[in-house]
């Protein structure tokens, strides 16, 4: 193993690295504001046209705050793996941000995309930062930690503290002994998670963690959201996504909500007893909700719904739809939409959607299975004028803005969790499997593999628990929010990509459980708001501070 510098030296380093780091993307945004914004205000025309550095800007800026947020949290670590883990992420990300960063297959972010004329960030290029970068590439220091992971290093052991700690192992021991057996046959079979698994769900208070205690939660808040759902989709990504619907429609009352429908609704999804869906997307309009057409057509004692939705997560199993339509025919942006909480009938495999004025069929997906995917159609569905959100029209766009923080939250938990379930098989294979006469483990391209995917599952942790801490500190975090989301998605991705690749062939065989976790995996990046728009959101906020 190469010489190695001592923690205290690393950390020093890292963050003499890392302070001039900030410092060179500080000014690098003043200069974009610049060229963006000038002085006239934002030209749509330049935003286009910059959308590749702006959006390279964005991953840029993601990694430098996982890579300060892994500094800091490096006082904690304990174990030898968990040291590991730090060394290598920070050194790989540091490598990233000199050569370039893969905004996806074919996509980079690197430094040249700015200026031509400009070079590389001084700090990334030290020779400070290259002996960190050596430093974590070293073949043996990768192999060291796949070898403590692969016999059983507590993996989750250096990101908790104690409040969380007895809360991730009661939910690790249920998604052990209740989800992950039967989490692959409910993928092959395409079935919906069976209702008794969601009722003991819902017995541990999953569809209530952020809702507060008065109206029957447990408000323990987003941190806590964030290590039950990652230890959930852990298990199976549908299991960790029962949550997000209730955690969506509670987080849209409890922030918008008039008293009667906080105190009659919340308890309601917090016990399980009503499940939620979300119904915003439609056939020509995904992340551009602003150009919704469903329209609510106004009648005596409330409303008759018109249009089409598309891509409604558990819909037929579904009690309650918050549901995004146009109140305001005249309108053409988000100005004329309005949110309800439109009641319906839970339907059934015979019968899906049985209430008049709505009808749907099911979307077939490649994984995230266990709720299914409908297409819903309205034409004259009845909705009660009590169930407008908050009791005033024109208001839903800005009342869904303000739950994308919650959301974009949890789904980085969730991606974490299915990262964490591709490198979990990923090992047992390479510890189980032979070729010429060795375990996979020990061929240094798998030990790397693994090594890596650990490190970067690690830094989006952080990432992701950074971002909620804000939340639960009552700041704003659209942006923080949105790193977590981005970098977790990608994470995901990569990590079931490489477990398939360590499995060969038998990976691209439906027996094995890195199938189902591949396809599950390639959805992270795409629903609740695209890696694309991610990166526009953390930019566009970024340079807007900038200015």
């Amino acid at each position: 193993m190469a010489a190695r510098q001592s923690r205290d030296e690393f950390i020093e380093a890292l963050n003499q690295v890392l302070a001039a780091l900030e410092g060179d993307f500080s000014a690098l945004a003043l200069r974009l504001a610049e060229e963006i914004y000038g002085v006239k205000g934002e030209s749509a025309t330049k935003t286009r046209m910059a959308q590749h550095r702006f959006h390279a800007f964005a991953w840029m800026q993601t990694y430098v705050v996982a890579l300060r947020q892994s500094l800091l949290a490096s006082e904690a670590l304990q174990s030898e793996a968990d040291w590991l883990m730090f060394e290598i992420g920070a050194s790989e990300y540091l490598s990233q941000l000199r050569s370039g960063i893969a905004m996806s297959q074919g996509e980079y972010a690197r430094y040249s995309d700015f200026s031509v004329s400009t070079p590389s960030p001084g700090a990334v290029m030290s020779d400070t930062a290259s002996r960190l970068m050596v430093h974590g590439a070293d073949p043996e220091r990768r192999a060291s930690l796949a070898n403590l992971l692969a016999h059983g290093e507590d993996f989750a052991g250096g990101v908790d503290g104690a409040d969380m700690a007895a809360v991730r192992e009661q939910f690790r021991r249920f998604a052990d002994d209740r989800i992950a057996p039967f989490a692959h046959r409910w993928h092959e079979r395409d079935e919906l998670i069976p209702i008794q698994t969601i009722s003991e769900l819902a017995g541990l208070g999953v569809f209530g963690v952020t809702t507060p205690e008065a109206y029957g939660g447990l408000g323990m808040g987003a941190l806590a959201m964030c290590v039950i759902s990652e230890e959930l989709s852990r298990g199976y990504i549908g299991a960790g996504s029962l949550g997000t619907r209730a955690e969506i429609a509670g987080a849209l009352i409890a922030a918008n909500g008039t008293e009667e429908q906080k105190s009659y609704w919340l308890p309601r999804l917090a016990s399980g007893d009503v499940l939620p869906t979300a119904v915003f997307t439609e056939p020509g309009a995904g992340s551009d909700l602003a150009s919704l057409r469903t329209r609510a057509q106004k009648v005596e004692g409330g409303y008759r719904l018109y249009g089409a939705k598309t891509w409604i997560t558990h819909g037929a199993r579904s009690d309650l739809m918050t549901l995004l339509a146009r109140t305001d025919p005249a309108s053409t942006d988000h100005r004329g939409l309005t949110m309800f909480l439109a009641e319906k009938t839970r339907g059934g495999d015979g019968a899906p959607f049985p209430d008049a004025g709505i009808a749907g069929g099911e979307i077939k997906v490649l994984g995230y299975r266990g709720m299914k995917e409908y297409e819903i159609a309205f034409d004259g569905f009845f909705v009660s004028a009590r169930n407008v959100l908050g009791g005033v029209e024109g208001q839903g766009f800005k009342q869904l803005m303000r739950t994308f923080e919650s959301a974009r939250i949890q789904t980085a938990a969730r991606a974490i969790g299915v990262a964490r379930n591709a490198f979990d098989l990923a090992v047992r294979y390479a510890v189980e499997r032979r070729q010429f006469g060795e375990r996979l483990l020990a061929f240094p391209r798998i030990a790397d593999k693994i090594a890596l995917m650990a490190s970067e599952i690690r830094m989006a942790q952080h990432l992701t628990y950074f971002a909620a801490r804000r939340k639960d500190d009552g700041d704003r975090c659209d942006i923080e929010a949105g790193m977590a989301k981005l970098l977790a998605a990608r994470t995901a991705w990569s990590a079931a990509d490489n477990a398939l690749q360590i499995h060969g062939g038998n990976g691209y065989s439906n027996e094995y459980e890195i199938s189902r976790v591949f396809c599950d995996a390639r959805i992270l990046s795409i629903f609740e708001g695209a890696a694309e728009i991610q990166a526009q959101v953390i930019a566009k906020g970024l340079l807007e501070a900038a200015r």
